[in-house]
């Protein structure tokens, strides 16, 4: 795509990674077939060649509206435009590119900026965060309906195994995880440590910086970024851990960006590489020990027939590009997997998504929840916080992370 950055942007990093970008997309549009809100509302400029061609003329200088920054806004990000594109463009740091150059040619204002500034500010602080949810979880019955669906039920962690696995890794807490669903780092520790292989929090480690880059604050994101760098960094020079673990996809894919984000901080740059580096999904890391997890699963009884659908989130299969992985595993633990349509396509979740665009979100909610029950299984499994509260909010079917699922079943 032939292009003319305007001077404001031409030589600065962002402009010479945008022009790079532009420069492969050819138009062909086979991106719109697997985009989900152009499905849902048949606008090129609700699929990602139309907001290309948005953020092609903003960064060559035509001045952005507010109808510019609705249509970026609809994007969700999920980056299955990614997966087809044939011309390997990476339109998601594009987007990131051209939202941030709006953002601030049209700033927000209102009820949609009160809301975006307090996400902002409240999701990425943990013991703010947990405060919230606990206080909403001891109400949760008295909550109204479109509320109440946000808000998980009380639970726990559950017992931690016995130390002395001779093999160390880090894990992220995160910020939501914890007070919404504790069990899902308990039980990756647990099955973790069948395999030899100890999990620990690094204590200052917070926030992965998602909330904030996705809200438009690309320095509160940085912030986030080089507060875990540090956390992290005495643990992976000292302690020699193997991995720095994501039990949340969506966290995971933005650590493994760290190396990008911090590229222009001559202080973090090189560390953040190592940490990206350093950085797996669980579903990687259990895999590599399959042959350990088989000798496990062949020592118990045979489990009773438990048909399951997997969710695969958009950051586990466009962002990590981790694709039937953690089926086998499931499969490999004695689940049945039940198909399930259009698994390429976007649950609706999306971070802040669902709550700043409910209407386009609830729809592809719906979706999701007839494809994914379509064949009768008695659970779900998925691999982010997000989708699954999301998902929970819209069936009765339990839903859980694959590594709970597979928790219970080493358990016997």
């Amino acid at each position: 795509m032939d292009t003319h950055l305007a001077d404001f942007i031409r030589n600065t990093t962002a402009g010479r990674e945008a022009e790079a970008i532009l420069r492969k997309c050819v138009h062909c549009g086979f991106c719109t077939a697997t985009c989900p809100t152009y499905q849902l509302l048949g606008d090129e400029l609700d699929g990602p060649r139309g907001r290309i061609y948005l953020i092609k003329q903003v960064l060559e200088g035509a001045a952005p509206t507010a109808r510019t920054r609705l249509h970026l806004d609809r994007c969700l990000t999920c980056r299955s435009c990614e997966s087809t594109c044939p011309s390997g463009v990476h339109y998601s740091r594009l987007l990131d590119i051209g939202r941030a150059v709006v953002e601030q040619r049209v700033p927000r204002s209102g009820m949609d900026g009160v809301l975006r500034a307090t996400l902002r500010e409240l999701l990425p602080r943990p013991m703010l965060f947990g405060t919230a949810m606990k206080l909403g979880q001891m109400v949760r019955p008295f909550l109204p309906g479109a509320l109440k669906a946000k808000v998980p039920p009380l639970s726990s962690a559950g017992v931690t195994l016995p130390g002395g696995q001779a093999r160390k890794m880090l894990v992220l807490a995160g910020c939501a995880q914890p007070s919404m669903y504790p069990n899902i780092n308990g039980a990756a520790t647990r099955v973790l440590a069948r395999l030899g292989i100890a999990l620990a929090v690094a204590p200052n480690a917070g926030c992965c910086g998602a909330v904030r880059l996705h809200l438009g604050d690309e320095a509160g994101a940085r912030d986030n970024a080089r507060r875990n760098v540090d956390a992290w960094w005495p643990r992976i020079e000292a302690d020699g851990v193997e991995a720095i673990v994501m039990t949340a996809s969506g966290c995971g894919v933005q650590v493994k960006d760290y190396g990008h984000l911090l590229q222009d901080d001559p202080a973090y740059a090189a560390k953040a590489l190592r940490v990206a580096e350093l950085t797996r999904d669980v579903s990687e890391v259990v895999a590599a020990e399959q042959a350990r997890l088989i000798e496990l699963l062949a020592a118990l009884p045979p489990m009773q027939a438990t048909a399951l659908a997997f969710h695969a989130p958009c950051t586990l299969q466009h962002g990590f590009k981790i694709r039937g992985v953690v089926e086998t595993l499931l499969g490999a633990a004695g689940f049945s997997l039940t198909p399930v349509a259009d698994s390429h396509l976007c649950c609706g979740s999306a971070g802040t998504y669902s709550i700043l665009q409910p209407e386009l979100s609830s729809r592809l909610q719906a979706n999701k929840i007839a494809a994914l029950t379509a064949g009768q299984p008695s659970g779900i499994a998925s691999a982010n916080i997000g989708c699954i509260a999301h998902l929970q909010a819209g069936t009765a079917v339990p839903i859980k992370h694959w590594i709970e699922w597979l928790d219970e079943r080493l358990m016997g």
